[in-house]
């Protein structure tokens, strides 16, 4: 009878401070007027930081520089800019490795743009915007290698997959075949380099990035896309560090952007040539 007396007691204890917790205010979006310029606290007055993988490719960055606003995720930060008040010249860059932008502390950009997919596992480090723009990941190669025969996953294992360290692009060519070592390269530049030497048989890597690898390569393939992952959706979204008070603001203008449909139109620009590509059951 004591036990249950005090088994009572310490629930009723526990109600009690329940109770008296405050409960969590619901989230409510940024007002457009604190979302300005002369409001936002970025690193530099009157100047919005971007950063971003060094070297970038098409078609989100052009000719490696993306002050020229061309590419989409380019025309993207500029969209965001102007949206926030800043003219193009009040929009500096940044560039930094993929792996140093996802990793907790201090950043030297407000926001950064590379192709950075939105998972749990770095939202424990960084903050990130709503989501621009939704990606699968696909495999391409060269026309010489024995993926180019590929029509299914069981096509890929046992072949040698390479893919840029620390990317989801990665991840996916590990679950492929866990049994292979995937190569992992800086950049996907590093390792298209790698697949046109004969040094890896395939390269997984982001739809549209897939493309534009095969349409660089001599001989290359669009081999297929990876199919995903049960009730997964994987989106690129902007990284602002942990906590920014940037984060509110950046993440509205995205969802304006994606209802007004700028968002599509700079697909269409931008990513058309991207085509399409079968999926590998």
């Amino acid at each position: 009878m004591r036990t249950g007396r005090m088994v009572g007691t310490l629930l009723a204890a526990l109600m009690a401070v329940n109770a008296c917790a405050p409960a969590a205010a619901p989230y409510t979006a940024p007002r457009p007027k604190d979302c300005h310029r002369d409001k936002l606290a970025t690193l530099y007055d009157g100047v919005f930081t971007f950063g971003t993988d060094q070297p970038v490719y098409p078609p989100w960055f052009i000719g490696d520089n993306p002050d020229n606003g061309e590419g989409f995720e380019a025309a993207v930060a500029y969209a965001v800019a102007d949206r926030l008040g800043y003219a193009a010249e009040d929009v500096r860059w940044v560039r930094l490795p993929f792996s140093e932008a996802i990793v907790a502390g201090p950043k030297m950009f407000d926001a950064s743009l590379s192709q950075v997919s939105i998972t749990d596992q770095r939202k424990a480090a960084v903050d990130f915007s709503a989501p621009y723009f939704d990606v699968n990941q696909a495999v391409v190669t060269v026309r010489s290698s024995p993926a180019a025969q590929a029509r299914s996953l069981a096509d890929l294992k046992g072949l040698r997959l390479g893919a840029q360290v620390g990317t989801t692009s990665h991840t996916a060519a590990v679950a492929v075949d866990g049994d292979i070592p995937v190569a992992s390269y800086n950049t996907n530049g590093d390792a298209k380099l790698a697949l046109g030497s004969g040094e890896i048989d395939a390269l997984v890597a982001d739809l549209p990035t897939a493309f534009s690898v095969a349409g660089e390569l001599r001989d290359g393939v669009m081999v297929g896309q990876l199919p995903a992952a049960p009730d997964t959706e994987e989106q690129f979204g902007l990284v602002l560090a942990k906590d920014s008070p940037l984060t509110p603001c950046v993440s509205s203008i995205v969802e304006a952007l994606r209802a007004d449909g700028t968002l599509a139109r700079l697909q269409t620009t931008w990513l058309a040539d991207a085509g399409r590509a079968p999926v590998l059951a």
